[in-house]
């Protein structure tokens, strides 16, 4: 548990989060004002092509909008956030997160099918073997 017994919430978005978003993600044990947030927004290319030829620049800026709104969304709300952009890699984006914010759980919001960014598509049984921690998911 985080300071003064807060569960600590590291939750990876695509695209910004709002509070309701949160809340249903996490069901009815943790409420997320109750509750440090660190909000992670990778910096998903487009398409492999993109990735591949190392146009970053859009990709980085789309993170860093996600995490600034996001982080304000859930201010506003009542919700406690700070905020960082990621790694393209989701695994790398967590694995860089958890050195400074040691989470109990794990929140992934992405997008399916057709949407999906590249190296969007994470498994969350896969994420919580590899981190020890609970992992939930939702689609946003």
């Amino acid at each position: 548990m985080g300071r003064r017994g807060l569960m600590k919430l590291l939750v990876l978005t695509s695209e910004p989060i709002t509070s309701g978003q949160l809340r249903d993600a996490l069901g009815t044990d943790t409420d997320p004002a109750q509750a440090e947030v660190m909000v992670v927004a990778p910096a998903f290319a487009q398409s492999a092509l993109r990735f591949w030829m190392s146009d970053a620049d859009e990709a980085i800026a789309k993170a860093d909008a996600v995490r600034r709104e996001s982080v304000q969304e859930l201010g506003e709300a009542g919700i406690p956030a700070a905020g960082d952009t990621g790694e393209a890699d989701p695994h790398n984006a967590i694995e860089d997160a958890l050195r400074t914010f040691d989470a109990d759980r794990i929140v992934v919001f992405s997008h399916e099918g057709e949407d999906q960014r590249y190296r969007e598509d994470v498994d969350r049984d896969e994420l919580a073997a590899r981190f020890g921690r609970p992992v939930d998911h939702a689609v946003v």
